[in-house]
């Protein structure tokens, strides 16, 4: 149960986003835009090209991203048309999705809220990295999108980004940094479930930042986006002192919806750390 504080914090929160004098994050028009083309099968490459194309740091990124490691092509793609191609639409949707998570990270906030922000960012793209390789290379049986994954692992803690926003309206919490941290770890899924909510996400990926935090979920079906993040989560806390290292991984049902042993994950993981750090590398410009 949260206490009496953070219940407050929660309360004036939702009171403030509901009157407008706070608004939670809003992705670029280019996202709406193109999202809505690719909804309508009537579209077409060059009309879903001239969106993306309307935002010059969408398209560097994008065109960064498709010439990848990550993708592996051929030959080097140099306009967004080609891009689309070679992603296909139902990846394009992600994609471009994921390269807008950026853009909002850019925010500038106080020097230490401003920390916290580049901690989540940095911890968001080591989930995202992992997350994609799961998804790849582990849900053979039950198939699910890397770059899918990719976008639920970056967009897990989105919820942490208004939080942090509000804190700085709260002199109280601006001086406890442990106040201010315990606030974030308890709200943030509530949060999320909001922003997600708001930008019409499919209920996979509200289900990803509103139940990543619950180890012990177990919807009893085929594994999902929320599996695969939890399991991310978990990976990129080995070698710390985070409490979830202390845990008995072996009891949390993600891994084994995955099919996946903690041991075998941790070894399978480190084997892949330099394709990690090169799709961690594709996110290292956003703040």
């Amino acid at each position: 149960m949260a206490s009496p504080v953070i219940e407050r914090f929660w309360n004036d929160l939702v009171s403030d986003i509901k009157s407008n004098k706070i608004t939670l994050p809003a992705l670029p028009e280019v996202v709406f835009k193109t999202r809505k083309l690719l909804d309508d099968e009537n579209s077409t490459a060059n009309q879903v090209a001239r969106a993306i194309s309307a935002d010059a740091t969408i398209t560097t990124r994008m065109l960064r991203l498709v010439n990848s490691p990550l993708y592996r092509s051929d030959h080097k793609i140099e306009d967004i048309k080609a891009a689309i191609t070679r992603l296909g639409n139902r990846n394009v949707r992600s994609v471009i999705t994921t390269l807008a998570m950026e853009q909002l990270y850019s925010t500038t906030f106080s020097k230490p809220i401003q920390a916290i922000l580049h901690e989540t960012w940095e911890h968001s793209a080591h989930v995202a990295a992992l997350s994609y390789l799961i998804a790849r290379d582990y849900t053979a049986l039950h198939p699910l999108d890397p770059d899918e994954a990719m976008l639920a692992g970056l967009i897990h803690d989105i919820g942490k980004l208004p939080i942090l926003e509000y804190i700085e309206m709260v002199p109280d919490l601006m001086i406890n940094e442990n106040a201010m941290r315990k606030v974030i770890e308890v709200l943030h899924t509530r949060i999320g479930k909001l922003v997600l909510t708001t930008w019409k996400f499919s209920p996979e990926l509200i289900s990803v930042v509103s139940e990543h935090e619950d180890l012990m979920r177990d919807p009893g079906l085929n594994p999902d986006y929320t599996d695969i993040v939890i399991v991310a989560n978990l990976l990129t806390h080995i070698g710390s002192k985070h409490p979830h290292t202390q845990l008995d991984w072996s009891r949390i049902p993600a891994f084994k919806r995955l099919g996946m042993s903690p041991e075998e994950t941790i070894e399978v993981i480190k084997g892949a750390s330099e394709e990690v750090k090169e799709i961690r590398e594709l996110f290292s410009s956003a703040i």
